[in-house]
């Protein structure tokens, strides 16, 4: 199915439709939640709020700006790591690693082809240690860069300083690909 018609027919709430976006993208974008929430039930629970949320909100989908799976793939992480940030979540598992995230996830989930497929591995180790670890912190653990601040006793301008180098990093690296 094409993207053009995957859309059509998630914007007329066509049942096929959305049973068939998820069994093409479900795997995917529940990865994207575990990277984040390492918990099953609970990465299961956000994915599922994501998922209903996906196709409630097609019409939110601008095709000019990104393609589908990218807009699906925000929607999850942003869900999981709204998760991580109410009251009922455990801080306790922001101490998890990168490896728990990125690493541990795909061998189970099957994803492992699509990480290394968009280089995602590859851009990391070209940032240094403390670029990677601001990088790790906010994108799969979803601290926000005062949380970093304050939980690893760095100055905030510090933090920020080393987000805008890490991004310029990537952005070079990006641009050779």
């Amino acid at each position: 199915m094409e993207e053009e018609q995957l859309v059509a027919g998630l914007r007329a709430q066509d049942r096929k439709t959305v049973e068939y976006l998820y069994e093409k993208y479900s795997r995917a974008l529940f990865a994207v939640i575990s990277r984040i929430i390492v918990d099953r039930d609970i990465a299961e629970e956000v994915f599922h709020d994501a998922f209903i949320k996906i196709t409630r909100k097609i019409d939110g989908y601008d095709e000019t700006k990104g393609r589908l799976y990218t807009w699906m793939a925000n929607i999850c992480r942003n869900s999981a790591i709204d998760k991580t940030r109410s009251k009922e979540f455990s801080n306790s598992s922001k101490t998890n690693t990168i490896e728990d995230y990125v690493y541990g996830i795909e061998s189970e989930s099957g994803t492992l082809e699509l990480v290394d497929g968009i280089g995602v591995k590859e851009l990391l180790t070209a940032l240094n240690e403390e670029q990677r670890f601001v990088i790790e912190c906010i994108y799969f653990k979803g601290y926000s860069h005062s949380e970093i601040s304050e939980e690893f006793e760095i100055p905030l301008g510090t933090v920020k300083s080393r987000i805008r180098a890490a991004v310029n990093v990537l952005k070079k690296n990006l641009e050779k690909i």
